[in-house]
């Protein structure tokens, strides 16, 4: 039978464990209730959980075989992420990058070798913002967006997680709204920041009867954006319906979204070292504040074929989408129930950004490298110069303090994509040799998307808002007889795609929760998925456009009015077996083995349509876990292992001196990472707490050797990962006084050394970020909030130069280099009413 536990055993673990929106204190007296926020970041043992697991029983986080973080509502409105990636940082095992904006952010866990969301899954209400979160400039996170209408977020690593989501091995991180007959009742919040921030998000839910609740919800919002971009960067907003129903045996919820907003994507920026060989800022440029974008890269015709491309950067990543979502269970009888979710989606996403390129060089040595191909270029030419574009203002190696140049890509990719995931199952409760809670089903996906790329590259200085330049020829007289550089473009189409596809993706998946015994459970699950694409992918070519006076129009790619046909299926088994053992309602351990893939992302073909590089990636993955929870100290502590058995990767290296990508070099190996996450809360008081969340791990690459364009043989046996730190850890000490009306938390986050290249060839130093979240209850409605990101305005880097290439990005000890920091102290500040 399933575990059961006398009324005095559970009031003793509430007691102890406290909800997720109440704390007791241990030293209160017998019937003394404290209001307090939720403390715990490791969550409550009690709270039941719905993410990772195929049967419809009730399953309390304590009982889980597998490694789940649960953030409550309290949680999430305490430290008010700045983005989806944001919660992340509140989960052991992941290692996240949101410094690139509120959308288009990477996140890897447990010796995940991949980048974005491609092996996690990101879910709203059990189901998948998008069945593949690999395909090419379309992270799921451009399609949703955090508001109040998110009720409480919960994050399985590794373990099932692969069995019940497509292309999750990493994990799962599922974000549960709001509904009618959940949150009676209604919100408003306004939130302001220091980068010229004005934000208002609010919602309001009611029951019609008993049994029927609406519910609306959403969020507007503007800012300059947290990089000064010299123009309005975040403009836009979300507003959802949901209507439900749910008599405790039966539901049925009905949401509407529609998402129009625009977000700024953050780019490496330049920096160099000091005397004492320390990064820091280039004399001129704020790392932490400026980018290299701004108002003279926006608003640029790109000469193409035919007619030019207007490039719009203030459109940044712009995401239009209209997302219906119908998910409901029926209960058949007492056994057996069916349940079903169900999800259309149909959103035109554009992306449009400025990427650094190349070497961060000296004028002078820039000018030097080109002069002879461009004194060759146009005869009687005698020399070469640099002017700002547009003006003809000269520029030498003293004009913006700094005398640094930069190739700078305007790319703009337009992703229009439809698309239907349906995901049903049959759920039974029955007794044989125990309680089991059993599950058959299958998940079907189907998209279309086009994906339509076009660059140009410009010449920039180096300063906050870059401006372009120009190089021109000059004769003895200094008369301009030639142009290297038109506009400030080093090169019209130095990207081109076109292509269209279609995928239809199918899985059957089983699973079963077999109670042996009140304290021994034994979970099976296995999953069969097969995916197939087809498409058409336009063959490239490069023209002349023919103006003379310039060398930018010489070699702009596009297409040669020809297709090649895509049309590629693949499919693969994965299978889990778990087991946990209660040796007390608070106290257990798990084990779980899991072995499983990743099947490859149709997005791969987008820009080599004939590759043969890809296929099923095998995984192997195993975890040890233990969890306990007194009425002072909460852990959770799992060890894991993962490997991922002949996985390609591909070395995209943006040439500067031809200004287009080199043919990418190929490489199957291994990887493999074992390590230990930590989650853990001390709760001495009622006025103090303190948790912890901590990863420690090993990811190694196995096997990865290869002859690079030289000729010389490369081995890069046992180097780390890209990226990702060894130890990733995070304490959050937090104060609460007036009998939990107000409570201060300061977030205290360290990284170890990454590396942003499989060489190692280039450290990114370890760093540590404080951070500080305030909320005040002033009455029982109204709420002030305050979150200091950043607050001593650390240099902290999360990634290099990935247009340099990944595997090795060129001269370790070049005075100056790219990367992409995090955020420069960033303050806002929040007042909620609740009605």
């Amino acid at each position: 039978m399933k575990a059961v536990y006398s009324t005095a055993s559970l009031a003793a673990i509430s007691l102890a464990l406290a909800s997720p929106s109440y704390a007791q204190n241990a030293d209160a007296e017998d019937g003394d209730e404290v209001s307090l926020p939720d403390a715990s970041r490791s969550g409550d043992f009690n709270v039941i959980i719905v993410t990772g697991r195929a049967g419809g029983s009730e399953l309390r986080k304590a009982e889980a075989s597998y490694a789940i973080t649960t953030l409550s509502d309290d949680a999430l409105r305490l430290t008010n992420p700045a983005s989806t990636a944001d919660t992340f940082k509140q989960v052991p095992g992941f290692w996240v990058e949101s410094s690139g904006g509120e959308g288009s952010n990477n996140v890897r866990s447990r010796g995940i070798p991949t980048d974005g969301y491609s092996a996690v899954a990101l879910q709203e209400n059990s189901l998948s913002v998008q069945y593949d979160g690999g395909l090419g400039y379309l992270n799921p996170d451009q399609s949703f967006r955090f508001d109040e209408t998110i009720a409480r977020v919960e994050a399985v690593r590794g373990g099932p997680a692969s069995i019940f989501a497509p292309f999750a091995p990493g994990g799962v991180v599922n974000f549960i709204t709001r509904k009618g007959t959940d949150e009676p009742g209604g919100r408003v919040k306004y939130t302001w920041g220091n980068y010229n921030l004005n934000r208002l998000d609010g919602y309001y839910g009611t029951r019609l009867d008993e049994n029927w609740g609406v519910f609306v919800g959403g969020f507007y919002r503007q800012s300059d954006g947290m990089r000064d971009t010299g123009f309005l960067a975040e403009k836009g907003g979300q507003i959802r319906g949901t209507v439900d129903y749910d008599d405790g045996r039966n539901s049925l919820m009905l949401d509407v979204k529609y998402l129009d907003d625009r977000v700024p994507f953050y780019l490496p920026v330049p920096l160099t070292y000091d005397a004492d060989g320390e990064i820091t800022d280039v004399p001129g440029f704020d790392s932490r504040e400026d980018t290299l974008a701004g108002p003279d890269t926006d608003d640029l015709p790109i000469k193409n074929v035919g007619r030019p491309y207007l490039f719009d950067l203030t459109e940044g990543s712009h995401t239009q989408m209209t997302q219906i979502t119908l998910n409901g269970v029926l209960a058949l009888n007492d056994t057996f129930a069916l349940e079903s979710r169900n999800r259309y989606r149909d959103a035109d996403i554009l992306r449009n950004a400025m990427f650094p390129t190349g070497n961060v060089t000296e004028l002078d040595v820039f000018l030097n490298g080109i002069r002879p191909a461009v004194l060759a270029a146009f005869p009687g030419a005698t020399d070469i110069r640099a002017e700002y574009a547009g003006g003809g203002v000269p520029v030498t190696d003293t004009t913006n303090g700094n005398g640094l140049v930069v190739g700078g890509n305007l790319l703009s990719v337009s992703v229009p994509i439809e698309e239907v995931i349906t995901d049903n199952r049959l759920t039974a409760e029955f007794e044989a040799g125990g309680s089991h809670s059993f599950a058959v089903g299958f998940t079907y996906g189907h998209y279309d998307y086009r994906f339509d790329r076009y660059m140009g590259t410009t010449l920039l200085d180096v300063q906050g808002n870059a401006r372009r330049l120009d190089v021109v020829a000059v004769d003895a007289d200094g008369d301009v007889v030639g142009r290297a550089t038109d506009n400030g473009f080093q090169r019209y189409g130095s990207i081109y795609d076109n292509v269209g596809m279609k995928v239809d993706a199918i899985a059957l998946y089983a699973g079963d929760e077999w109670q042996v015994t009140d304290a021994l459970r034994l979970d099976f699950a296995a999953r069969w998925e097969q995916t197939e694409f087809g498409g058409q992918v336009a063959e490239k070519t490069t023209v002349n456009l023919g103006d003379p006076t310039t060398l930018a129009d010489d070699q702009v790619l596009t297409g040669t009015g020809n297709f090649i046909e895509v049309d590629e299926r693949f499919d693969d088994f994965a299978w889990t077996v778990g087991a946990n053992y209660q040796f007390a309602p608070s106290m257990g351990v798990f084990a779980r083995y899991t072995d499983t893939f990743k099947l490859p992302s149709a997005g791969e073909w987008n820009g080599n349509p004939t590759r043969t590089d890809q296929r099923s990636v095998p995984i192997k993955m195993a975890e040890l876990g233990f969890k306990y929870g007194g009425d002072v100290f909460n852990l959770f502590a799992t060890a894991f292992f993962s490997k991922f058995e002949g996985v390609s990767f591909t070395n995209y290296r943006f040439n500067p001196v031809t200004n287009e990508y080199d043919d990418p070099e190929v490489v199957v190996a291994d990887t493999e990472t074992w390590g230990m996450e930590l989650e853990a809360l001390v709760r001495p008081s009622r006025f103090f707490d303190l948790s912890v969340q901590a990863t420690y791990q090993d990811p190694q690459y196995k096997g990865f050797t290869y002859t690079d364009q030289t000729g010389a043989v490369q081995d890069y046996d046992g180097n780390q990962l890209i990226r990702v730190p060894k130890l990733s850890f995070r304490a959050v000490p937090a104060v609460n006084l007036f009998d939990g009306r107000l409570r201060t938390e300061l977030e205290v986050e360290h990284y170890t050394k990454r590396y942003p290249d499989i060489a190692n060839s280039q450290e990114l130093p370890a760093y540590t970020l404080l951070n500080l979240n305030f909320r005040g209850q002033v009455t029982d409605s109204l709420a002030l909030g305050l979150n200091v990101s950043n607050l001593t305005d650390e240099l902290g880097l999360t990634e290099g130069n990935p247009r340099a290439g990944s595997f090795n990005t060129g001269d370790p000890n070049a005075r100056y280099f790219l990367a992409r920091p995090v955020f420069g102290r960033t303050v806002r500040a929040s007042v909620t009413l609740d009605f």
